[in-house]
């Protein structure tokens, strides 16, 4: 196994590159993306034993690098996009927590005798954690008390299935996206032939998502990949330096400011910069953004090593895996009764699983530009929820369970 940080982080950029590379080239593999590439690649190589599960590369990526890739990409983010998704994103959310909720107590009822007496405690920070991330889940853990040996293992089965449903809010949007979309055009030609309209016009009508903002995504979407002129020597010591002074600022404010997350300094103050017209007019600030979450997302690929379930123990996957499965189920399926958009249900629901960093780069990762900030704002809720529900669903699992 090659454990060497330098060697690790080689492996995951060459990834990178196949993933961009056959997604460019091959349709198929344009419609799966090539973050969802670049995270099965890492997953297969991980597990394979080729790189480690662990490794301090992962932590410096899932740090400093994805905060400095999610500034990047800030600084060219249309804040008045949030004003027309921020409700939608918002009310996705709370369907995604409710459906979080639901799952995490299923799963203690269902699988009591075989976690134990702790069982309501895991219901608690699995109800935490999808809601608003990891960081739920240790505050519930800490606050309830989970034995040490639970709460390791409750860890390694919430990262393995944190990283395969970031794979399945990768691919849902296409794949039912695809579904809805055909079906959509056959109803369509079958009005239009009833009532004898041109073919020619019925193909204006097929969008599945609206038209007008399925084209904001793919502009930003564009810009994510490529940039308008050539990248200057002047661009990138001025977005170095922008993006340096940037971390460094929100995490000074976040350690002097602690009410406050560190990540709402370091969107607040990159999109007061990108407010600023030399700012707007620096190149590659896109494309290097996106490629600094693609090595992120190829990352949390390799850390979902599936050996590591036969030391986690069944029971306590078998839990994680029936919380998030509810979650999906109530997400998608009612969020689309109600008539909310495939994309932001997949970035909502990321938003609950993983937290703001893994919403903005889903978004970031699909060209969803106008659900970029929504989909943080909806994080940063799960943050400031995310204790109070799971403390709420372990009381109530508690007084059903005993314990």
């Amino acid at each position: 196994m090659i454990n060497d940080p330098t060697a690790v982080l080689f492996i995951l950029t060459a990834v990178v590159v196949v993933a961009t590379v056959l997604e460019a080239r091959h349709h198929l593999f344009r419609s799966l993306g090539s973050a969802l590439l670049a995270i099965l690649f890492a997953m297969v190589l991980s597990n394979a034993g080729l790189i480690p599960g662990e490794s301090s590369v992962y932590v410096f990526l899932g740090g400093p690098a994805v905060s400095a890739g999610i500034a990047l990409i800030l600084l060219g983010v249309d804040v008045r996009t949030v004003i027309k998704a921020g409700p939608t994103m918002l009310a996705a959310f709370a369907v995604g927590a409710v459906g979080s909720a639901l799952g995490a107590s299923v799963a203690g009822y269902v699988l009591a005798d075989s976690i134990g007496l702790e069982a309501w405690k895991l219901a608690g920070q699995y109800t935490a954690t999808y809601t608003g991330g990891g960081a739920n889940f240790a505050a519930v853990g800490a606050e309830l008390g989970t034995s040490g040996e639970l709460f390791a293992a409750a860890i390694a089965a919430d990262v393995i299935l944190t990283a395969i449903w970031m794979v399945a809010c990768l691919a849902v949007p296409v794949l039912l996206g695809s579904s809805l979309a055909s079906r959509s055009a056959s109803v369509s030609k079958s009005a239009s032939t009833s009532a004898g309209v041109e073919e020619a016009d019925v193909s204006e009508m097929d969008a599945p998502d609206g038209g007008a903002e399925d084209s904001t995504d793919q502009g930003a979407a564009r810009m994510l990949y490529t940039s308008l002129g050539d990248v200057r020597l002047v661009d990138l010591a001025a977005l170095a330096a922008i993006v340096l002074g940037t971390l460094w600022a929100a995490d000074a404010l976040g350690d002097k400011l602690a009410p406050v997350p560190g990540v709402l300094w370091l969107t607040t103050i990159a999109l007061l910069l990108a407010q600023i017209p030399m700012v707007q007019r620096l190149r590659g600030a896109g494309v290097i953004g996106n490629y600094l979450v693609l090595v992120f997302l190829a990352s949390n690929g390799a850390r979902s090593v599936v050996a590591n379930i036969v030391v986690v123990g069944l029971p306590v996957v078998y839990f994680a895996s029936i919380t998030v499965a509810i979650h999906g189920l109530v997400i998608f399926g009612l969020g689309r009764m109600v008539g909310l958009d495939l994309k932001t249900l997949a970035v909502a629901s990321q938003a609950n699983v993983g937290g703001p960093a893994s919403a903005m780069a889903l978004a970031t990762a699909r060209g969803y530009s106008s659900r970029l900030l929504p989909g943080m704002a909806a994080g940063l809720l799960g943050y400031a929820v995310g204790n109070y529900s799971g403390l709420a669903v372990a009381a109530l699992m508690r007084g059903v369970l005993g314990g």
